[in-house]
Parts: C-alpha cells; sequence; structure tokens
C-alpha cells in the first residue's frame, strides 16, 4: 500500500506538472504569435491561471532587470532622437560602398558593431538596402551578405553590454563573482571568430548572381531593369548637428559600464560590498540619457516615438510577464525539475544551449529568454563558464523566418535570392545562422576555459 499510494502521487505530480508547462508553452506561443507586448501579457495570462486555478504562489517580478533595460533604452533613444543612429548608418553606407567586393565579410560586421552599440538587432534594418544594392552592383549574390549581416545583428546581442539579455545575465552571474567584463571576454571573440568561420562557408553557398535563374528571369523584365537603375540614396540622410555629440556621449556610458563592471573597486563601497552592476547600469546610463537631452537638446516627444524605445518597451513587457511565468512555474516543481535536468546537465553540461536555442526560437526574445532560463541553470548548479560560453544560444530568431530584419531583408533584396523555401525551414537565413551558432559556441567554450 506505502509504494501504491507513493506511486499515485508522483504520476498525480508529473500529470500536474505536464498540464502547467503546457499552459506556460501555449501563453508563449500565442504571445509571440501576437507580437508587441502579446508575449508580456500572455505570461499575465499564464500566470493567472497557475495562481487562481492550481494555487501556485507567484515568484517576484525581474524588478532589476527591468530597471537595468529602461534606463539603457533611455540613454539609446535619445541617442536616436538627437540623430545619432542616422549618423552611424551613413558612416556604414560609406564603409559598405568603398569594399563591394568583400561586402559578404564586412556587411556582418557592420551590423555587428551597431548592435554592440546601440543594445537592439532592429538597428540593422537602416543598412539592409544599402548591402542588397551594393552587392547586387557588385555581382556578388545577396543572398550571402544579407543573410550574414541579420544573423550577426542577433549576435552581437550578446557581446553588448548595454543589451537586455546581457544585464540581464550579469545580474543573475553577479553574485558567483561573475563581471560585466568577465561575460564580454568570452562572448565578443567567440561570436566574432564565430561569424567569421561561417562567412568563409556561406560566402561560396548557392549559385554566382550571373548564373541564379530567378535573378536572369527577373532581368528579362524591362521595368524590372529599369527600377535596378535607382540607387539607395542613404546620402539623402540629413544628419543633424548634435549627432556626433549625442554618439559620443552615448559611446562615452557604455565604456564606463564595462570599466566599472571590470574594476568593482571604481564603483562605491556600502557595507564592505561595492555597489551592484544593476544599481551602477541604471545610474550611469540615466545619467547619460540626461547628458544626451540636456546638450544635444533632441525633441522630447521624438526621444519616445523612435524604433528603439518601442523596441526596449516591447522588451521590458515580455521580460515582465513571461520571465515572471517562467520563474514562478519553475520555482514551483523546483525540486522536481532539478532531479530530472541535473543528471544531463552533470553528463554534458553543453545541451544547456539547446534549452536556450528552443525557448528563443519560442519567444523571440534574447532577454526572456536569459531572464527565464539563466536562474534555472543556476539552481541546477550549472558552472558559469558553461552559463556564459552556451549564452550565444539565445539567438534562435532565426529558425523561425518571421523575425522583422529577416522579412526586411527578402524584401531589400529585389534579385530574389534571399528568400524563405518551399518548405518554410530551407530560407535563406537558417545556413548561416546555424554555421555562426556552432561555430561560436564552440569558440566560446575555449574562451571560457581561459577566460573564467
Amino acid at each position: 500500500m506505502p509504494l501504491e499510494f507513493i506511486l499515485n502521487v508522483v504520476i498525480r505530480e508529473i500529470d500536474v506538472f505536464v498540464v502547467e508547462f503546457l499552459i506556460v508553452l501555449v501563453c508563449i506561443l500565442i504571445g509571440a504569435r501576437i507580437g508587441g507586448i502579446g508575449l508580456g501579457v500572455m505570461g499575465g495570462v499564464g500566470l493567472a491561471i497557475l495562481s487562481f486555478v492550481f494555487g501556485m504562489q507567484p515568484t517576484s517580478p525581474p524588478i532589476d532587470v527591468m530597471l537595468m533595460i529602461m534606463a539603457v533604452v533611455a540613454a539609446a533613444a535619445s541617442m536616436q532622437a538627437a540623430g545619432g543612429l542616422d549618423f552611424l548608418i551613413k558612416i556604414a553606407s560609406n564603409i559598405l560602398r568603398k569594399n563591394p567586393r568583400h561586402i559578404t565579410f564586412i556587411a556582418p560586421i557592420v551590423t555587428y558593431f551597431f548592435t554592440m552599440m546601440a543594445g537592439t538587432g532592429h538597428v540593422a534594418y537602416s543598412v539592409l538596402p544599402v548591402i542588397a544594392e551594393v552587392s547586387r552592383r557588385s555581382g556578388i549574390r545577396p543572398e550571402r551578405p544579407m543573410g550574414m549581416a541579420v544573423i550577426a545583428s542577433q549576435f552581437a546581442i550578446v557581446a553588448s553590454p548595454i543589451a537586455a539579455a546581457v544585464v540581464a545575465l550579469v545580474a543573475f552571474l553577479e553574485p558567483q563573482g561573475i563581471t560585466l567584463a568577465d561575460v564580454l571576454l568570452v562572448t565578443i571573440p567567440s561570436t566574432m571568430l564565430g561569424l567569421a568561420s561561417a562567412c568563409v562557408i556561406v560566402n561560396k553557398l548557392g549559385k554566382e548572381l550571373k548564373d541564379d535563374p530567378e535573378y536572369q528571369r527577373r532581368l528579362q523584365d524591362p521595368a524590372y531593369r529599369e527600377e535596378m537603375e535607382k540607387e539607395v540614396k542613404v546620402e539623402d540622410l540629413v544628419i543633424q548637428p548634435e549627432a556626433k555629440k549625442a554618439v559620443s556621449l552615448f559611446l562615452f556610458g557604455s565604456l564606463i559600464v564595462v570599466v566599472m563592471g571590470a574594476f568593482p573597486f571604481l564603483r562605491p563601497s556600502f557595507d564592505g560590498h561595492p555597489m551592484g552592476m544593476a544599481h551602477t547600469i541604471e545610474i550611469v546610463m540615466l545619467s547619460v540619457a540626461a547628458l544626451i537631452i540636456l546638450i544635444c537638446k533632441p525633441d522630447g516627444y521624438a526621444i519616445t516615438q523612435g524604433s528603439v524605445f518601442h523596441a526596449g518597451m516591447r522588451a521590458i513587457v515580455a521580460i515582465f510577464g513571461i520571465a515572471w511565468l517562467g520563474d514562478t512555474f519553475i520555482a514551483g516543481h523546483g525540486e522536481m525539475v532539478k532531479e530530472a535536468v541535473s543528471g544531463l546537465v552533470e553528463v554534458a553540461p553543453w545541451t544547456f544551449a539547446f534549452a536556450l536555442f528552443g525557448l528563443s526560437v519560442m519567444v523571440n526574445s534574447q532577454g526572456a529568454t536569459t531572464a527565464v532560463l539563466v536562474p534555472v541553470a543556476i539552481t541546477l548548479g550549472l558552472p558559469p563558464t558553461v552559463i556564459i560560453a552556451t549564452f550565444v544560444a539565445v539567438n534562435g530568431y532565426f529558425f523561425i523566418p518571421n523575425y522583422g530584419p529577416i522579412i526586411a531583408s527578402i524584401d531589400f533584396d529585389r534579385t530574389g535570392t534571399t528568400k524563405i523555401g518551399k518548405y518554410i525551414f530551407n530560407h535563406s537565413f537558417m545556413m548561416p545562422g546555424l554555421l555562426s551558432m556552432v561555430f561560436s559556441i564552440i569558440f566560446g567554450l575555449i574562451f571560457a576555459g581561459i577566460v573564467l
């Protein structure tokens, strides 16, 4: 009887776990499908079901992570309103036009550093038309640089000191003695080498543009040929007088964050401990936003209307709802999850990358993926070296081709080489993404072993 009772309890617990897990999964899928703030608000729906129906006690929402992102977004949005992003776009366009034959390698470098400085991959939108036009005029298959540029704009998130995902990761790992510098010393070289390795292979994929049947078919249309003669006029961008100052102030603030993260003794101490990086980032980036507003005098209304502000606010709502939901679910089944996963993690810790990749595909948010799974990894006792080495796996956006820059790049490439295939998953970004991911994780494990 005792054995039968125990078995019934275990089976019942597993059944409840499965039902609650399906609720979490459905909320994530519906939220991702809605888009915008859908992910965050559907997290609230999931929390309502878990707490009111299943009696699960909610955990505390990730307030520090959300406040850090808000501070960074305030600074980046102020820079954009002062013309800073337009200034950076013009620089990038000039670089691409001067080196057309090597565009498959240069285009991802440009989008990588754009994302690294802005903290969001959506800044790639502005240079995608230039990449498509320059590659076509140079006889380079646009699919190659376009695919790598979009992937690089995603992967650079884990190398950006102001990105929501990096801010969240540092906040979670700081109690274990991990600093922002530790993270960046692994993610920057590993992603750069991973992307470079992928570029070597991608540069040989597909037929040359002159041999591509779809492009040749389009060239038979006189109207199409006439349209192709039109040049993308990025030079028409009007750079505001204060744009350079805004960029300089923003980069200066980012540098301060990196330096203070690398050298904790530079931060004020309280009760014998240096001020946490959460408060440091919040104070520095809010101050940078204030300096940009006071010195560069951007339109206050434009600050909250720019793409950076909108993207940042969506990330905050997403993290608020979905991270809170995931944390509550994991906390409610902490022991069960730990026992089920710890064995696999101990035997093959790198499999944590699959969890990061899978959730990022569903939620389309590196920040939300980090906020949900990194605390789980810490609870399971996964070493920081493995968490940081596999961190790049939060960039699973490319797997399902519904990410904004992916759709935009398909539209911008008027040769037809950048496309979504007949079977959905055989699209132009799959090989660049998978190759970059594998190479970056391999290099990440190497650098993590050296640095940490």
